[in-house]
């Protein structure tokens, strides 16, 4: 577990222990690949971040991290304890890049996830972004490309009487927001404790 600011990971409080367990237990889909990585400081008082990358057949088709934050006393601007913040991001086909809905789809990628994994949250604000790239001289072969980025955050609902949130729904979450990004269909396995989802609908990119 990555501590911050000299704690070490047995001084952590318990909860935010249990909500690490519950990223790292959580059942993810096939196509996501995750791995630890070392959590950013000064954020917050303890911290844990994890980066994923969505792979089929060998291309990688999204990737983002996530970053579990937690105030022992609360934080103001959260109105709680934790706080998750992730950054996700594709390229999209060239068809898509122009779509005028494009940012408000995207967005709704990510409350779609955690409304169909039942992650309660509140609090939650972002940003979605889309950058061109356009080829010329040498480079001019290149097709050209765009990249979709999504940025947000937002505070997990902690569980009455634990004080932890259920970690493992919005770890769902997130993953069936990078599988959106990627083009992939949306998933019908079953959520972290065992119940069946529809998933997200994703844009018609790439995978269907």
């Amino acid at each position: 577990m990555a501590a911050v600011h000299g704690h070490s990971p047995d001084e952590a409080p318990i909860s935010f222990r249990r909500a690490v367990d519950g990223l790292r237990t959580a059942r993810l889909r096939t196509e996501v690949r995750i791995e630890e990585v070392p959590a950013p400081r000064r954020l917050a008082s303890y911290a844990f971040a994890l980066e994923a990358t969505v792979l089929v057949d060998g291309e990688e088709l999204a990737d983002g991290r996530l970053v579990l934050l937690h105030e022992p006393d609360g934080h103001d601007a959260w109105h709680g304890g934790f706080r998750l913040v992730t950054l996700a991001r594709a390229e999209l086909e060239p068809e898509m890049a122009g779509d005028p809905l494009l940012p408000e789809v995207s967005w709704s990628w990510l409350t779609g996830a955690l409304a169909a994994r039942q992650a309660v949250y509140h609090e939650a604000s972002g940003t979605v972004s889309r950058a061109s790239s356009h080829y010329f001289g040498g480079l001019s072969e290149r097709r050209d490309d765009t990249q979709i980025e999504i940025r947000a955050s937002w505070t997990p609902q902690e569980r009455p009487g634990s004080g932890e949130p259920d970690a493992a729904a919005h770890m769902a979450a997130w993953c069936d927001l990078l599988c959106a990004c990627a083009g992939l269909p949306p998933s019908d396995g079953p959520d972290p404790s065992g119940r069946p989802v529809g998933g997200v609908v994703p844009l018609p990119k790439r995978r269907t």
